[in-house]
């Protein structure tokens, strides 16, 4: 029937996003060397599987959490110095 191929880089990362997981080859990539995958570094590909995400969800969390805590803190003290001004303000 037919054969797919991959494709692989000298320098992956010179190649130019186009958006929506597409790439151009640039002069930085290098020219594209086409292989069969699972043979010669070329990866494999696999039926009815999923690409997992880079992304751990619970340390994203975390961090959102503490930027709103320091967000809620800062608040806070520009608020606090604000009636301290106000109070010495209507003293004077």
């Amino acid at each position: 029937m037919g054969n797919i191929t991959t494709v692989d880089f000298i320098n992956p990362g010179g190649l130019e996003p186009i958006g929506q997981n597409l790439y151009l080859p640039t002069g930085a990539s290098g020219d594209p060397n086409e292989g069969v995958p699972g043979l010669d570094g070329f990866g494999q590909i696999r039926q009815s599987t999923l690409e997992s995400s880079n992304v751990n969800v619970t340390e994203e969390l975390v961090n959102m959490i503490e930027a709103q805590r320091v967000y809620e803190m800062n608040s806070k003290v520009i608020s606090s110095v604000d009636k301290m001004m106000s109070f010495a303000n209507q003293q004077l």
